[in-house]
């Protein structure tokens, strides 16, 4: 009886550990900073790098975000969402998941 208790606790365990980590799953999320590209990163999110990052968005570079605060580089699974805003200052909304963003609006600051 006591293992098939301490069963039913870890399996209660788990499943509440699992409604944590997708409890954020729904939510969008708004994010300002720099669309550069994967190549350069954060030393070109600026509008200095404009230029820069539409030459290697033209040469087939995957486009990024780079956040304001943290510099911290967001991947974008859409690439068709941002590919107007190269190089720019913008506001993104989308989901953030882990180190990437699915992008579904964005805004010219």
């Amino acid at each position: 009886m006591r293992k098939v208790l301490v069963l039913c606790l870890a399996m209660c365990f788990v499943f509440a550990l699992t409604a944590m980590a997708f409890d954020d799953m729904g939510k969008s999320t708004t994010v300002n900073g720099w669309v550069t590209d994967a190549k350069c990163g954060a030393k070109m999110a600026s509008a200095a790098g404009e230029a820069c990052t539409k030459k290697c968005a033209a040469a087939g570079e995957k486009l990024v975000i780079v956040t304001d605060g943290d510099q911290k580089v967001l991947a974008v699974d859409n690439q068709d969402a941002i590919k107007a805003h190269a190089g720019h200052h913008v506001a993104v909304t989308g989901h953030v998941m882990g180190d990437s963003i699915h992008v579904e609006s964005t805004k010219m600051l």
